[in-house]
């Protein structure tokens, strides 16, 4: 390891690893990965909902011995935990998707792979070998988006995650301020501000320009940010509907889980449909600003899920006490992505890893604090005040 590699051994949380990532990327980058959708309010309303949620702890029980080990979509896993797909993360650091799935790899958690990642999917299910989920974006040409889920399918993907919470891109105000571009060009506007990088600039000239491999053919002119901030959503589909998702069903013959969901009664009609899992995401407050945070819409879905099928939590997670909450909570697990995406950036695999190392550490020291000696024992109880569960009629977010 190079001195910088030490510097993020010796990160001792979530936000230390962000910190060292917004020391080496461009303001222009940073704000990429790290912004959400117009004031930012749900952006940071994910964080504040674990926040506002307080323990009671078991005294007197022997936590000498603490297993996380754990049933993740029916398999064993060493932690509730999987990697939420994350696009782009290429122009972070070269090879950074590639880093966070082998981190996911060697902590026995699944990796999720972004339709819009800087690594294809035959290469990653080459080069990381491990539990291995496609995320697919709905396009509106039809074809390549089943052609993506064929490809994901022959290389062997555990599961698909259908995204349906993006009819349309989100407006992230930062980009638009930051004249984000891709593929990235140097102007007079940016120039200092990469001149005061040169370690991401001088990679991005030896590897060159990242690219969306899975979406290589399906189109050539994005240039904005306008463009990107809205390419994902000019290429989405905003006619995909409940019967489309249910040719999707017919059509895959492996695990389904569908992200994005906020509502009890569209949970429970995705139970119906066969869904193996549903995502409680409100895609990390970067689509529709003043959504419910997702750990206050997560008790009414698990209330209408009843048990049928896992629910898991996506957004705000940044210490392994959340991972505590939201088990307490009913989730299943939860998916982390900025968490990982920190740490790639900031390190490369070393920091992926280091990224994960701290959040499982701290959840075993939360479950032992606890009086939690196993994933089992982390329930309703451990809960000072319960948030108030909602009805089925659709409102998820705790009075």
């Amino acid at each position: 390891m190079g001195l910088f590699d030490r510097g993020i051994g010796r990160a001792q949380s979530i936000d230390d690893l962000r910190a060292a990532a917004r020391r080496r990327l461009p303001r222009l980058v940073f704000d990429f990965f790290d912004g959400g959708a117009e004031s930012e309010a749900t952006l940071a309303d994910n964080r504040q909902a674990f926040e506002r949620v307080r323990l009671l702890p078991r005294a007197l029980v022997d936590v000498s011995q603490v297993s996380t080990r754990c049933t993740v979509l029916g398999a064993p896993a060493d932690y509730p935990l999987a990697i939420a797909p994350t696009g782009g993360v290429g122009y972070g650091r070269h090879g950074g998707d590639l880093a966070i799935a082998k981190a996911a790899a060697r902590h026995g958690i699944p990796y999720t792979l972004s339709t819009s990642a800087t690594a294809s999917i035959e290469e990653v299910a080459r080069e990381a070998p491990g539990r291995l989920w496609f995320q697919a974006y709905v396009l509106k040409n039809q074809d390549f988006f089943h052609g993506l889920i064929e490809r994901a399918r022959a290389a062997d993907y555990e599961a698909l995650v259908i995204t349906v919470d993006l009819p349309v891109g989100g407006k992230r105000e930062r980009d638009v301020r930051n004249g984000f571009r891709t593929p990235f060009r140097l102007t007079y506007r940016s120039f200092g501000d990469v001149a005061a990088h040169p370690r991401w600039a001088l990679a991005l000239l030896r590897h060159g320009m990242p690219v969306n491999k899975n979406l290589i053919g399906l189109q050539r002119d994005v240039t904005s940010v306008a463009g990107l901030a809205s390419a994902v959503g000019r290429n989405y589909d905003p006619s995909f509907d409940w019967d489309r998702l249910a040719r999707v069903r017919d059509r895959w013959p492996r695990k389904l889980i569908v992200k994005g969901v906020l509502r009890p009664d569209d949970a429970e009609r995705l139970v119906r449909l066969g869904a193996d899992a549903v995502v409680v995401s409100n895609h990390g407050g970067r689509q529709l600003d003043g959504a419910c945070a997702t750990l206050d819409a997560l008790p009414g879905v698990v209330d209408a899920v009843a048990g049928r099928i896992p629910v898991w939590l996506d957004g705000g997670v940044r210490r392994g006490v959340d991972i505590l909450k939201a088990r307490a909570l009913g989730a299943e697990g939860v998916l982390v992505g900025r968490a990982t995406l920190y740490g790639a950036v900031a390190g490369g695999e070393p920091g992926a890893h280091r990224a994960l190392q701290i959040l499982t550490e701290e959840l075993v020291r939360a479950m032992k604090l606890c009086g939690a000696p196993g994933i089992g024992d982390i329930d309703e109880i451990l809960l000072a005040r319960p948030p108030r569960r909602a009805t089925h009629e659709g409102r998820t977010c705790a009075g």
